[in-house]
């Protein structure tokens, strides 16, 4: 029997990666999507095919060209012929104070985080309804409360939850559509000290975090939520009950 097949973007460090050898291990094929980290994505690819032969495959897109869509999903095609799941994960995160935002980081921040997936949901729709399979988004507490001097990213989060929703009833009911929302989970290089210890203090469980913990709650839809649809799950430590 053929073994399913997972598409994740941005899958060559951080989260993305954790998720592609987790999956692996659990017996997943598993296509690698990413744009610069072509070094990382090398390197986790070989690590995978190593362990099991002809079970991972890259695929090097820029989400931001809308050609890259239809190869994506081709390359996941091409692996094993099937496509079972889809993890919108690529991100584009920094600042951008409403006072100096660009035009050109609008559209990067909504590009990645938001038309990405969209497009992407699109092209796979077919494969995944032939495989009754899901899509998982990773979203981002932000969506929900706007982080200050993130004001694109925060926006471009919230239209993913509502995408997340909306795909979950336009592939119903073939195809299962959910998110993650983590938390404080990695800090991004650019974040300063001070915003980090007054996020974690702002956090219930006053500490980040891992990786681990947001695969968790995306295998947990993959695998045992055969009866869920269109809703969020939060990984965040309890960050959402600080009023």
């Amino acid at each position: 029997m053929t073994a399913e097949t997972v598409l994740i973007t941005g899958a060559a460090r951080s989260v993305g990666a954790a998720l592609a050898r987790s999956l692996h291990a659990d017996g997943m094929n598993v296509v690698i999507h990413y744009h610069r980290s072509a070094r990382e994505a090398e390197t986790l690819c070989d690590e995978l095919n190593r362990a099991r032969p002809g079970s991972a495959a890259l695929v090097c897109a820029d989400l931001l060209e809308p050609g890259s869509f239809g190869v994506i999903v081709d390359a996941a095609r091409s692996l094993a012929g099937r496509l079972d799941v889809l993890v919108n994960n690529a991100s584009a995160f920094y600042q951008t104070p409403v006072e100096s935002t660009t035009h050109a980081q609008w559209e990067e921040i909504m590009g990645t985080n938001l038309k990405a997936p969209y497009f992407l949901a699109q092209h796979a729709a077919p494969l995944l309804r032939e495989r009754r399979g899901c899509i998982v988004n990773i979203c981002d507490i932000h969506a929900i409360r706007p982080l200050r001097l993130y004001p694109v990213y925060s926006i471009a989060k919230a239209g993913l939850g509502m995408l997340t929703k909306a795909l979950a009833k336009e592939l119903a009911p073939e195809v299962r559509v959910n998110a993650v929302a983590p938390g404080a989970v990695l800090w991004p290089e650019t974040m300063d000290e001070a915003l980090r210890e007054r996020i974690l203090s702002h956090t219930m469980l006053k500490r980040p975090g891992t990786p681990a913990e947001v695969v968790k709650a995306v295998k947990f839809l993959i695998r045992d939520a055969g009866y869920m649809t269109g809703q969020t799950l939060t990984v965040d430590g309890g960050r959402t009950l600080y009023s």
